[in-house]
């Protein structure tokens, strides 16, 4: 995995943009008795592309990023209520963050925090606040040795402070784990170097005891990519490097999620059986299982990570394959039996890079990253 690895994953999500095909907004389309509805289709001026994973509050109200359209072509920050309208929030300029590839962190105010691939006073990405009244404002504006190009969705602890990733920048070039204070201050906690991982597209997950954990995209002993751990002092362990061979190569865009065990979960966009990536599974030991190896029909390289309900099933997307070649959702149960509920065939949605928002009721709700009526992606909700 090369150091412009981003420019070939960006290859891979840019490639084949699928055909618009007309579909009215809310219509109810069949998929393996699951209800499918797409709530909203994206058209440029609204927002164009969205690739990150949704939030909820608790009137039901859904708020995202898209990583491009807009008043500048730059990308926005949308809400989209009960109803189905949208409201875009911000649009992005340039100075004030550009291109928000992730998903957005709330406080008990309900002020938003995100990030910004690029923009801000180095053209390097932001960490951003928008209050409640729509004022945005950059937090921090990264400028290369601290960190350079943010991918990955935010995490906040209880005193206020935020933690994520960096796939560039830092000491290296290879990207960083950071710290933001409640004061705007920035710490860079750990700069990849290559044998311990490199160019971090994930967020990362904490446990009790306020240690972190994350995925790196290259990097690691063969070069596949790794999984690490950050203690509270700063110390950095490879849990597990990846061989790009039947245990899976190339962790991308989503979190992992942690079971009460302490086990990791996540995903690889290739390698397993058949080169199409991987679900996979790090038990606290640093063992690693390959639970579900896709194989293009039913999913292939899936991008985002996943979400886990209370009897343990696994769902996600995958960015391609499945009946049309332009992605699915899956669910896998814990004895690793994988269902494909909706196959993506461009009207309905395409490509989606993100996983899952789910409500009380079981619902769950995504993007796609093109498709659609204007071609540009859509909000949709599944009810498995």
């Amino acid at each position: 995995m090369g150091s412009h690895v981003w420019h070939w994953i960006s290859r891979i999500r840019r490639r084949a943009m699928p055909a618009a095909l007309t579909l009215m907004t809310g219509l109810m389309l069949p998929a393996q008795a699951q209800t499918f509805t797409v709530l909203y289709n994206f058209t440029g001026a609204d927002g164009a592309n969205p690739s990150a994973v949704l939030i909820r509050d608790r009137a039901g109200n859904l708020y995202g990023t898209t990583e491009a359209g807009g008043a500048s072509g730059l990308g926005t920050v949308f809400k989209l209520d009960r109803s189905g309208k949208e409201t875009v929030l911000h649009s992005f300029g340039g100075n004030d963050g550009a291109n928000p590839y992730t998903g957005l962190v709330s406080d008990a105010a309900g002020i938003l925090y995100g990030t910004t691939e690029a923009g801000g006073a180095s053209g390097m990405g932001t960490v951003f606040k928008l209050d409640k009244r729509g004022k945005e404002t950059v937090l921090y504006s990264f400028a290369g040795s601290d960190g350079a190009n943010p991918y990955a969705v935010l995490i906040r602890d209880k005193t206020g402070n935020f933690y994520g990733t960096t796939w560039g920048g830092g000491a290296s070039g290879l990207g960083t784990v950071f710290k933001l204070d409640r004061t705007d201050k920035e710490t860079v906690l750990h700069s990849f170097g290559g044998n311990d991982g490199a160019n971090p597209y994930t967020g990362l997950v904490s446990d009790a005891a306020g240690n972190l954990y994350g995925t790196t995209y290259g990097g690691g002993a063969s070069r596949q990519g790794a999984v690490f751990k950050l203690n509270k002092t700063a110390k950095e362990t490879v849990l597990y490097s990846f061989q790009s061979g039947t245990d899976g190569g190339g962790p991308a865009y989503g979190s992992l999620i942690r079971d009460n065990a302490g086990a990791l979960y996540g995903t690889t966009l290739g390698g397993g059986a058949s080169g199409s990536g991987t679900v996979w599974k790090l038990d606290r030991t640093g063992k690693e299982t390959v639970l579900h190896n896709f194989s293009g029909t039913d999913g292939a390289i899936p991008l985002a990570g996943l979400i886990r309900d209370n009897a343990g099933n696994v769902y996600s997307t995958t960015y391609r394959g499945g009946n049309s070649g332009q992605g699915t959702v899956f669910k896998l149960d814990k004895t690793g039996k994988e269902t494909v509920l909706h196959n993506f065939g461009g009207a309905d949605g395409g490509n989606p890079s993100a996983g899952f928002v789910r409500d009380a009721a079981g619902n769950i709700y995504g993007t796609t990253l093109w498709g659609g009526t204007s071609g540009l992606g859509t909000v949709f909700k599944l009810t498995p």
